[in-house]
Parts: structure tokens; sequence; C-alpha cells
């Protein structure tokens, strides 16, 4: 007779893996991650933007055939595209897929390409959150690269979190700082994204990143001068951010 096995849900999930890997290197949560049976069907998302080059650099050691998903809003850096490129030729990552908006959506929603202008949550619903929702209907979980000292809406993210009840996001380095990404980067002797020498530590869409003064915030140049903090992508305890984050949410 078979027996009805009910899986954890997501939350479950997140918990044990916590549990299970909380003394973990950023390395050793990866390349566990890519094989644990409790994590399940897994992809890089990945904006080859500032820092991205460390997690691709540690996929490319363990599994080339990695499923990395790049999420080209069509409004990126010229040097953004071109650094894509160079990394993945570089790295020899073999299932690099370019997401994109449909082009029908844009047509109604943003034809004139200026959504960003009177409201950026819809222009980055549009052009990232659905792109990558829709790629994602396929994965069990997604790596991120987020980590803990770039906000106060950070400051808690744990290396395995809940993704609005239907998947894992992994943040393998989640605990690094500044200092340790660029150890890492000059220790592999991997490329900077060229925009960072110019002051843009963070980097997203052309009409939405500004350069970063000195003493700024690294993502000060992020949807500057408005409350807004994450693009739309991520998930305030569990449910997707629609609005500008207040400055309690965590």
């Amino acid at each position: 007779m078979t027996q009805n096995i009910t899986l954890p849900t997501v939350e479950e999930r997140a918990a044990f893996l916590n549990k299970r890997y909380a003394h973990h290197s950023a390395h050793d949560v990866l390349e566990r991650a890519l094989i644990d049976p409790m994590v399940g069907r897994l992809a890089l998302v990945s904006s080859f933007g500032a820092e991205s080059v460390v997690l691709l650099h540690m996929v490319s050691l363990m599994d080339r055939t990695t499923p990395v998903l790049f999420i080209d809003t069509e409004m990126l850096f010229p040097e953004t595209l071109n650094y894509q490129l160079e990394l993945a030729e570089r790295l020899r990552l073999t299932n690099v897929q370019t997401i994109k908006a449909s082009k029908l959506m844009l047509q109604v929603q943003d034809p004139n390409n200026d959504l960003h202008k009177t409201d950026t949550d819809a222009c980055c619903n549009l052009r990232k959150t659905i792109p990558l929702n829709n790629a994602l209907e396929n994965y069990d979980a997604w790596i991120t690269g987020r980590k803990r000292y770039q906000s106060g809406t950070r400051a808690a993210l744990d290396f395995f979190e809940p993704d609005a009840d239907k998947r894992l996001k992994v943040n393998p380095l989640a605990h690094w700082t500044p200092d340790a990404l660029s150890d890492y980067r000059i220790n592999n002797r991997l490329p900077k994204h060229p925009l960072v020498d110019k002051g843009y530590p963070s980097i997203g869409c052309a009409p939405c990143t500004s350069p970063v003064k000195p003493g700024e915030d690294p993502r000060a140049g992020r949807w500057r001068n408005t409350e807004k903090e994450e693009c739309g992508i991520h998930f305030v305890d569990g449910k997707m951010v629609r609005g500008p984050l207040q400055k309690g949410d965590a």
C-alpha cells in the first residue's frame, strides 16, 4: 500500500536548512545547496553587477552547468551587458539564460520606455519581478547575492529563507563583508565591473542608478531620493515587496 508523504513547507525547509548549515562557510553552503535534496532544483540569479563575480566564480568551480538567470531589463548600462558576456566566457559558464519581459507586456505597459519616471515599482515589476517569477517556475530554489551589510532590510538575513511559500532563496554570502568580497576577487584575479571605479558600488538599471559619494551607503545610488530599497524581486517576511520599504521592515 502506498503511503502519502507530506513534504515540508518552504518555511519548514528554510528553518531545517538554516539549522543544518548554521556554522558552515559560504563556500560550503553553496556547494551543498547545489546537491541537497531538501533544496531541490536550484538556479543562480545574477545581475552581473558590482559584486556578482564572487558567486559566479564559486559556481563555476563547483558546477559550470548550473543555471544562471540574468535579468536583462533592457535598461541596463552597456558596461553591464559587456561584463556579463566577459564573465560568462571567462568562467566558462555553460547555462546562462537571459530573461526579459515579454514584448507585448512592454508595448502595453511601457510603450515609451518611460514608466520608471512615474512609477519605479511598476517598472521593476514589469521588467524584473514578473520575468523572474516566470523563469523560476521550473525551480525549487534560487541563489541570491544578498548580504546583511547592504541595507537595514537585510540586517537579519539567513542562509535560507522562504520565497512567498513557493520556493527557497539561498543567500550564501549573507555574512560576508565588503572587505571579504574584495579579498576574494583580488585573490582569484577576477575582473571588476567597469563602473565600480567610477563610483558605482551597487549597479542596477541606468535610469535609476547614480554614483555614490565617499561615505555614503553603498546602495545610496539606487533609486536616489526615494524610500525604495528593493527592486521587487525580494521579499520581506515571505511577502513580495510592491512599494517602498519602510525603515522598520527587516
